[in-house]
């Protein structure tokens, strides 16, 4: 348990954290693990079987701090906070648009044609970095792959037709990444088609944990701006699932959890034993290789990059907040169309 960027994360089982005066305390088996000022937060992170007091969640939520919950592979449960702000006008806004089949569709359109670019970025990218010559090509024909499923979103008629095509490009990439992973890590690092619940593999695991905090940090970008997160274009709206957070991580997913996923196994910096088997297959990160991953995230989040619309350099940890804002101003009609980011 830590604190980067004023938020805490605890990944201790059966740790405790309750309220001691101004300062939130975390015991572990009855002893005093860590002890922080409260104003120094900004929001608390749990994952796993972590217990939270009422007294903690009630001052979190009177001063308008977040509380998250996550599962022990660090995908989203649940966000504790106090009562909802927002213009009331820019969700009304949403709400229209997602009623009008024709804007919902060139929205969606946007988001996947956002992430097969991002996509492709990476793929290209361990084309030019790869040494075997056949791998090299290999990559370059899902490159093409993907290129090609990206002329053909423009032609697609309904939201059915779109998410085909965006499955289809999908699996040819996940089926790609094997091949950017260094032959000498492949024998722990292999991806055998995208499993989610739960994931069979450690390069699966690795990715579900990070999308998980990648999801969290689009939901925190549409909240802050005001828009409803259940409401989205791509996904269908389901009880219960942050249709708008899974739209927007969806340009993301490539260049933030799967470039950063990619290093840390090439780099050597998550192992095969950061991570635990359990029953029926299933793959969990450990609380180690959580440790790691939870550092190496923030880390990635801070470096900078020039965003091309604004051409402003700014850290990576802002990019779904300035996105978030882009989404707000289309449904408001301040722009013509939604822009999705697109990395060099």
């Amino acid at each position: 348990m830590y604190t980067v960027q004023n938020t805490l994360y605890v990944m201790t089982p059966n740790a405790y954290a309750h309220l001691e005066n101004a300062t939130v305390r975390i015991d572990v088996e009855h002893e005093k693990k860590l002890q922080v000022p409260l104003h120094h937060l900004g929001g608390l992170v749990c994952f796993g079987n972590v217990m939270v007091s009422p007294a903690l969640m009630h001052r979190l939520a009177d001063e308008g701090k977040s509380l998250v919950l996550l599962d022990g592979t660090g995908r989203f449960k649940a966000r504790l906070e106090g009562p909802v702000s927002g213009n009331i006008l820019l969700r009304q806004a949403q709400h229209q648009k997602a009623a009008d089949t024709a804007i919902t569709l060139e929205i969606a359109r946007a988001i996947v044609a956002g992430k097969l670019r991002n996509s492709r970025s990476v793929i290209l990218r361990g084309a030019r970095e790869s040494a075997d010559a056949d791998e090299t090509k290999s990559l370059t024909r899902t490159a093409d792959d993907l290129a090609a499923s990206l002329r053909a979103t423009k032609d697609a008629q309904d939201l059915d037709t779109l998410r085909g095509i965006e499955g289809e490009a999908a699996r040819g990439y996940f089926g790609a990444l094997n091949l950017i992973v260094k032959p000498i890590m492949r024998e722990h690092f292999s991806l055998n088609g995208r499993t989610r619940r739960p994931p069979l593999d450690r390069f699966n695991a690795l990715l579900s944990f990070l999308y998980a905090m990648l999801m969290n940090d689009c939901r925190s970008g549409l909240e802050a701006v005001g828009l409803d997160p259940q409401l989205g274009f791509l996904h269908a709206v389901r009880p219960g699932r942050a249709a708008l957070a899974l739209d927007l991580q969806e340009e993301f997913r490539s260049i933030l959890a799967d470039r950063l996923a990619l290093t840390l196994i090439n780099r050597g910096q998550i192992a095969a034993d950061d991570f635990d088997e359990r029953e029926g297959g299933a793959v969990m990160l450990n609380d180690t290789g959580r440790r790691a991953v939870v550092t190496a995230w923030q880390e990635r989040k801070q470096e900078e990059v020039t965003h091309p619309l604004t051409e402003n350099k700014m850290p990576l940890a802002l990019l779904p907040f300035l996105q978030a804002r882009f989404m707000a101003r289309t449904l408001r009609g301040d722009m013509e169309g939604y822009m999705p980011f697109l990395a060099k």
